[in-house]
């Protein structure tokens, strides 16, 4: 008799449960809310408020400059972004490159076909169904921003870099790397799986290396080695963005002080913050989020030194590790940056959708809080944001009250990987359901009581 859905079937002791409940592949709920969801996005983005995609516009020049002018960023002029992020621009650009013409519906098709991956997957995890409404419920509520960016397209691909980060470290780590140079946030999860597995170096920094290898060796053998760094040192003058965590305090001054401005940049396409002490802050964030990287890795390795031979023998503590450690320093690239962009949000995804999938315990609270800063987040851009750039209280509190959620997020987080890591029933963060991980003996399967998952 199969297992009732959503929950575990019963496997023998040494063994991982891997048989997914049949009813798991008949989930026309799930896949009607992934269409109406992208459909609703694409409305608001397409329709509604047709300049939240205007990042599709730059997308779509930079695409034609390169295929059509042989002009390619990086290669011969310094890019804000990482250089692999002309990839999925050009991917796009094969419905068209002419202005006016479907690019725009061709990035969010492919956006869609990524997402759709990525909830294929976790429906194969015996907590997918929940898991993967979740994430179709964030995309939703997150909005255009979300699909109309790099950081909606690499969203996808990290969730199925931690869904395989226990049973194909390898491809994991690779997976991340390649994220990570379209938009850098991917590479958080690198460093917590470098300290989850056995052989490291073989296993996480060897393919890490040679997709960077890659990559650099393309840049510098066509000549643009000198703006490889380009999308780092092209951040240094920037000041606060409006939305930023960091310029929360001189938002809210803003309602009522005359000394702060909100300017517009036509050279990055966004606004940021003139007040006294806000260059300041800007300066110091760079540093400051280089610490506070290096202060959670600490943590982490402290973190997995004190569970001892139980993290090498329990599956669910090693999966949690993993994907709270990467919330967290996605949390820290979050709080501590003095950009502050809406699509920013699309980074909390992965994690909590991986969570949530391998029912691992105490990730209600986080789940819940992420739903709601997307939500927020679509509020304040687009539907609220002329007024936020008016200093409008009402909205400007809106946008207050969700960036001092990310950074309650980012203490429960902190909180949570600090507790004494809990066992849970499903959390087999792998493909080794199947068989036994490599770089682990077998381990028997540890009691969680359901209730956990929702803590």
């Amino acid at each position: 008799m199969s297992a009732p859905s959503g929950a575990s079937p019963r496997t023998a002791p040494g063994r991982f449960a891997w048989a997914v409940p049949p009813q798991a592949w008949r989930t026309p709920l799930v896949w009607l809310a992934f269409i109406l969801a992208h459909a609703w996005v694409a409305h608001v983005g397409l329709v509604v408020w047709d300049w939240t995609l205007g990042d599709l516009g730059m997308y779509r020049w930079w695409a034609y400059m390169a295929f059509i002018d042989g002009h390619w960023p990086v290669l011969d002029y310094e890019w804000v972004y990482p250089a692999g992020a002309i990839v999925p621009m050009l991917v796009a650009g094969f419905a068209g490159l002419a202005d006016g013409g479907q690019y725009p519906l061709a990035w969010l098709a492919l956006v869609s076909v990524l997402d759709a991956v990525a909830v294929a997957l976790l429906l194969r995890r015996p907590h997918g169904r929940v898991a993967a409404l979740w994430f179709v419920a964030f995309i939703a509520l997150l909005g255009p921003a979300g699909l109309g960016r790099l950081d909606g397209l690499v969203a996808p691909l990290t969730v199925v870099a931690l869904l395989v980060a226990l049973s194909r470290p390898r491809l994991s780590a690779a997976l991340l790397t390649a994220g990570a140079w379209i938009k850098v946030a991917p590479g958080a999860a690198v460093l917590p799986l470098v300290l989850a597995v056995r052989r490291p170096v073989r296993d996480v920094v060897v393919p890490a290396l040679a997709v960077c290898v890659v990559v650099v060796g393309t840049v510098v053998a066509r000549g643009g080695g000198a703006n490889l760094l380009s999308f780092v040192t092209a951040q240094r003058q920037r000041d606060l963005q409006i939305e930023s965590i960091l310029g929360t305090p001189f938002m809210v001054a803003g309602i009522w002080s005359t000394q702060v401005v909100r300017a517009y940049d036509d050279q990055i396409f966004t606004f940021e913050i003139s007040a006294p002490g806000a260059r300041a802050v800007a300066d110091a964030a760079t540093p400051a989020l280089l610490v506070a990287v290096l202060a959670v890795t600490v943590l982490l390795w402290r973190v997995r030194r004190r569970a001892g031979e139980q993290f090498w023998t329990d599956t669910a503590v090693r999966a949690d590790f993993v994907v709270r450690g990467a919330f967290a320093l996605t949390l820290v690239l979050l709080v501590i940056n003095k950009v502050g962009s809406p699509q920013f949000v699309a980074w909390l995804a992965p994690a909590t959708a991986v969570a949530l999938a391998l029912g691992l315990p105490r990730w209600g609270v986080s789940a819940w809080g992420v739903l709601a800063v997307a939500g927020a987040t679509q509020l304040a851009y687009p539907w609220m944001y002329d007024n936020i750039v008016d200093g409008v209280p009402g909205p400007t509190f809106l946008l207050a009250g969700r960036n001092l959620a990310v950074v309650a997020l980012l203490v429960v987080a902190v909180r949570q990987l600090v507790r004494r890591p809990a066992p849970a029933e499903d959390a087999g963060a792998d493909e080794g359901r199947r068989r036994p991980v490599r770089d682990r003996p077998p381990t028997r399967q540890a009691p969680c009581a359901a209730s956990q998952a929702s803590r």
